[in-house]
């Protein structure tokens, strides 16, 4: 069992960050006796959640998002072919960070913008506002679109191809972040006295064009309390994590093993030192699943409960999304993985699953019911003294920096993580007591980056 730090010299501190993705990661979580499904659009419950896990210390809460309806693509107009599983609606999360704003106060707030449909200047001036009404609290989760059915929403039968979507992703970084400097700090005068609204000198344009975008210039806000919002990404292929490596600070993953974990790290580490940028600027959270039990017994009667309420159906739709033009459903369930063609979707997460699948001689239906349980994410299923042990055995060993926090349904994993498990943590001295600053950069140890016009 990990020693206690918390007398000792203070030990290196757990990022955390919680994943809100309702009515729950657990694919058939909505359906459990103590969940509320209407979490999923009511802001009351996410305004309580927020504030829980704001209450906890937790760094941030993040938002994912899809702009379709799961499974959309492939519909011919027979109900009986249409979606019947949840996570089907999402409300518009930069939207839903502005109004967490005004009942928050420390925690931070990220969500999910796509630069594979999105606007530069567009994005760059929504996530510039959620920085100023929230003091400093923004994030955004720069992603290349994953699921095709979004690409019928814009105009497009398929997404372009994955290479190019990534292309595309760090030129739209580029733009964005050169807006998000347009003006240098004390630009912005006020001065009565004078009648200078603005010191014309220190506000600059940046006169873009390249392949993708052609953008002037300048944002028409000035720079934010953090210099600019906290950017994330989630790509774990080879051209994600050269992207994250580039622009993240911090960077979600889906490592299930500790040894994968640290290399993982160490590779993104690594790049990000070959970019010119310091490595312990990049954060890298694998996501958890948690399920917390006051004895371990406990903890295994929630799993159970939670497993028999999967349907294969259910389980299914999941990993038919990751397996590109192979039509899974023509095999049998109950024998292996067959070999999945490459894919143009989350390539990382479909490796994840068919390195899943050899080593441990799943069957299609293990892999999708595991899929199904936790998102292909590391689930953890016990009290707060061994999920804390887990959880400081990968940050001692150098496989993260933190987690983000997944829960099979809400609110009440959530309160129990909190309750139960944080305090252990905190006793350890592996996570704050209180917030120490007042920004999501603050929170998480990243400095306020330097505008490049001020250097110039």
């Amino acid at each position: 069992m990990p020693k206690d730090l918390s007398q000792a010299g203070k030990p290196k501190q757990l990022r955390l960050g919680v994943f809100l993705y309702t009515p729950g990661s657990h694919s058939a979580g909505w359906r459990h006796a103590d969940a509320v499904p209407e979490t999923d659009m009511q802001f009351p419950w996410y305004a309580r959640m927020a504030c829980m896990a704001e209450a906890a210390k937790i760094d941030c809460v993040f938002f994912q998002d899809t702009a379709a309806v799961n499974g959309s693509a492939n519909l011919d107009g027979a109900g009986a072919k249409r979606p019947r599983t949840a996570r089907q609606v999402y409300l518009e999360p930069v939207t839903l960070l502005a109004a967490l704003a005004a009942v928050t106060e420390r925690i931070g707030l990220v969500a999910t913008a796509t630069t594979t449909y999105g606007n530069p200047y567009d994005l760059a001036r929504r996530f510039a506002t959620i920085d100023h009404i929230s003091g400093g609290r923004a994030g955004w989760n720069l992603v290349t679109s994953q699921v095709e059915d979004e690409a019928g929403n814009f105009g497009f039968d398929r997404h372009m191809d994955h290479a190019l979507r990534y292309e595309r992703a760090g030129e739209f970084w580029d733009v964005v972040t050169a807006l998000w400097d347009s003006w240098e700090d004390g630009a912005l005068l006020r001065d009565k006295a004078s009648g200078h609204y603005i010191d014309p000198d220190k506000l600059h344009f940046q006169y873009h064009e390249g392949k993708h975008f052609r953008v002037r210039g300048p944002l028409n806000l000035p720079r934010t309390p953090q210099g600019r919002p906290v950017v994330s990404e989630a790509g774990s292929s080879e051209a994600g994590k050269e992207l994250a490596a580039r622009t993240a600070d911090l960077i979600f993953t889906a490592q299930t093993v500790l040894e994968e974990g640290r290399a993982f790290r160490e590779d993104v580490r690594a790049r990000a030192a070959r970019h010119g940028r310091d490595p312990d600027h990049v954060k890298i959270l694998p996501g958890l699943m948690t399920i917390v039990g006051r004895t371990e017994q406990e903890a295994q009667d929630k799993l159970g409960a939670l497993q028999a309420l999967i349907s294969d159906d259910a389980a299914m739709r999941l990993l038919a999304r990751l397996t590109g033009d192979l039509d899974i459903y023509q095999y049998d369930l109950d024998g292996p993985l067959p070999p999945l063609p490459p894919s143009n979707a989350a390539k990382a997460r479909q490796q994840l699953l068919m390195d899943l699948a050899r080593k441990e001689n799943l069957t299609i239906r293990q892999v999708a019911r595991y899929l199904g349980t936790s998102l292909g994410h590391q689930l953890q299923v016990g009290t707060p003294a061994t999920i804390a042990d887990r959880m400081q055995e990968w940050l001692e060993g150098g496989a993260c920096d933190g987690f983000n926090l997944m829960f099979p349904h809400f609110p009440a994993p959530l309160e129990d993580f909190c309750t139960l498990v944080v305090p252990e943590l905190q006793r350890r001295g592996i996570f704050r007591k209180e917030y120490e600053g007042t920004t999501l950069r603050e929170h998480l140890g990243i400095p306020v980056p330097p505008n490049r016009y001020a250097m110039a």
